[in-house]
């Protein structure tokens, strides 16, 4: 799309109003889009357009519209992060760090994106705004906390949107959708200007994410957004690194973590991706890594060591009285985990001593290929199952290794697709994106959705 706006084939004002046009027809279906920002977007257009008649300096994405989550910031638009408590919040002063450096690119914002209450669940609902369905099939959830960005950019509402992930949070709506994302690095991209803010222990777990319908979008997104920004202490200025040689690369696969067994259709699509990267040149090998069936456990285990006294807290301090019963199905679960103080030093430290495991696996190898998800999207409801949250430790082993996860579809179920993940080792975030680009070719990624024309 940056390439047909500066080759003249369209302007970034059609470009900008198409989307909203079609946002508008299907949205009714999706409930993906919480608040619309579509005068401003139409006006920066059309300064795009003014600017790029008079050749003045321009970015990558100069004229191209995007999509943000309702729990980062956007100047002028409210950001409600789901819960009651913020219905009625004062609009943001200012962009959070990645959406100004979108726009100076010269991405436009166009609307931002439905979520669950605080961002604690594995679909997409709130009692402010409503569910947010699947766009492959409207019964099934988009998964969740990213799930109203997956759901619009599946259904081409959005070329490109911002997510975040805790526990899988842009992965897993990625995956139930069908589309591409990354969960990158811990303190790859700063977090200032997201909501509940960013700090304390769990720090280390989450991330800011871009989600597009391509793997190479995911990559032209990070490059624009990455680097310290002398704000959020976390985000060091590493370097994005260069890109890999692919029929060099060493990979490992697993299908079963030794917690939850995935569908026999999500082993055979992990499977035939691993033959797919073996005939691209790569050494494939099977070998689970270490530890990996602590990783589940592990993360609550931390996260939850205050018996969720900070959320109950924060939940109290901003006035929301009621929650969703995903946010209290989250939150139960964490609870028992309490923990005093030298329970969670110990804790603390086998979490380190996982991190480091996880890091000696990669010495062998330069990238993970793993489910992202036991089974395709669920019905909506069934998240909240015993052993369909168990499956979700799929992606919070990366949160607890806070390495770089992407995620790419690679086959179907029925109508539904199904999506691999791909983890590299920390700062290696372009490795992880290429690996899913030979993905993506080979297999086709990303297919439109039949149920929204």
């Amino acid at each position: 799309m940056a390439q047909m706006i500066r080759r003249g084939e369209i302007s970034s004002y059609e470009l900008v109003s198409a989307h909203l046009d079609h946002i508008a027809r299907i949205n009714p279906k999706l409930n993906a889009v919480v608040h619309w920002m579509a005068d401003r977007a139409l006006q920066e257009a059309a300064a795009a357009d003014r600017k790029l008649q008079q050749k003045g300096d321009c970015g990558p994405l100069q004229g191209v519209p995007f999509s943000i989550k309702d729990s980062i910031d956007v100047r002028e638009t409210p950001c409600t992060a789901g819960t009651l408590g913020r219905k009625h919040a004062p609009c943001a002063h200012e962009d959070a760090t990645v959406v100004a450096r979108l726009r100076a690119a010269g991405g436009i914002p166009i609307v931002k994106t439905n979520l669950p209450e605080l961002l604690f669940a594995f679909e997409t609902d709130n009692l402010i705004f409503g569910r947010t369905n699947n766009p492959y099939d409207l019964s099934r959830t988009c998964g969740g906390s990213s799930g109203g960005e997956a759901a619009l950019i599946a259904a081409c509402g959005s070329p490109m949107g911002l997510g975040s992930d805790c526990f899988g949070s842009v992965r897993v709506p990625a995956a139930f959708c069908g589309i591409a994302s990354i969960k990158p690095t811990s303190g790859r991209l700063p977090r200032t200007g997201h909501v509940p803010p960013a700090g304390g222990w769990i720090e280390q777990f989450w991330q800011i994410g871009p989600m597009a319908r391509r793997a190479e979008d995911l990559a032209l997104a990070l490059s624009v957004m990455a680097g310290a920004d002398g704000r959020d202490w976390t985000a060091p200025p590493v370097l994005l690194d260069e890109s890999r040689e692919m029929h060099a690369l060493r990979v490992a696969f697993f299908t079963y973590n030794g917690v939850v067994r995935c569908s026999a259709e999500v082993e055979a699509v992990v499977r035939s991706t691993a033959r797919v990267l073996e005939y691209a040149g790569m050494r494939v090998e099977e070998a689970v890594p270490p530890c990996i069936n602590q990783a589940y456990e592990l993360e609550l285990a931390i996260i939850g060591a205050d018996g969720v006294e900070g959320i109950d807290a924060y939940l109290n301090e901003i006035g929301s009285a009621s929650v969703h019963p995903l946010l209290k199905n989250f939150t139960d679960r964490m609870r028992p985990f309490r923990a005093t103080a030298g329970e969670l030093a110990s804790r603390w430290a086998r979490w380190d001593e996982f991190r480091a495991a996880i890091l000696r696996f990669f010495d062998s190898y330069d990238v993970v290929l793993c489910p992202v998800y036991t089974q395709p999207a669920l019905l909506h409801g069934e998240s909240m199952k015993d052993d369909n949250f168990a499956g979700f430790g799929y992606t919070m082993a990366w949160n607890v290794a806070g390495f770089p996860a992407a995620t790419v579809r690679a086959g179907n179920a029925g109508r539904l697709p199904l999506n691999v993940q791909v983890a590299a080792r920390p700062w290696h975030d372009r490795t992880a994106i290429e690996v899913c680009r030979v993905i993506e070719r080979e297999l086709g990624g990303w297919q439109p959705a039949p149920l929204i024309g």
